[in-house]
């Protein structure tokens, strides 16, 4: 795998992965069946303009139709388990990481995706968060600094790196 393809992986685990497939396999059967009766049921109650049923279902069918595409292409680059060994002990996605703030605070939170916040504890920070960014491929003792969203400069030291045990 290139350095290219590798950015765009996913890590999740097997619950995670069969709780996303079983999601989109709903979607993309009953649930879209469904949506798709609610509207002719709606279309045939006439004037459409003013018909608020008709609009309402029309919008979820357009998020569900979102969710499967965004579904689909998690789902088809997302991989299931641990990242690679040779991984461990720097920072990227599928880690547990802990970092020191200038101010002496520490926080631990796993570099991931929103799918899997769904599945753990933890704080999930985005790989493609500005800090998610900054710590992928440093090792425990680099500083990194990034730009928070309000713009400012800020410094963390990684202080520990572990796989998610998921």
């Amino acid at each position: 795998m290139t350095e290219a393809t590798d950015a765009n992986v996913t890590w999740l685990t097997q619950d995670a992965y069969d709780r996303l497939k079983a999601e989109l396999e709903h979607l993309s059967g009953p649930a879209r069946t469904e949506i798709s009766a609610r509207i002719g049921a709606a279309r045939a109650e006439g004037d459409l303009k003013e018909n608020g049923g008709y609009h309402a279902a029309k919008e979820e069918q357009g998020k569900m139709e979102a969710r499967i595409r965004q579904l689909t292409q998690l789902l088809r680059d997302a991989r299931v388990g641990q990242p690679p060994a040779a991984d461990a002990g720097v920072a990227g996605p599928g880690m547990v990481v802990t970092v020191a703030f200038a101010d002496g605070d520490e926080e631990t939170f796993l570099i991931g995706s929103r799918e899997e916040a769904a599945v753990t504890d933890l704080t999930v920070y985005s790989a493609q968060s500005p800090l998610g960014v900054a710590l992928t491929g440093a090792k425990p003792g680099d500083q990194v600094s990034y730009t928070a969203p309000n713009g400012r400069e800020i410094t963390v030291e990684l202080r520990e790196v572990k796989p998610h045990s998921g």
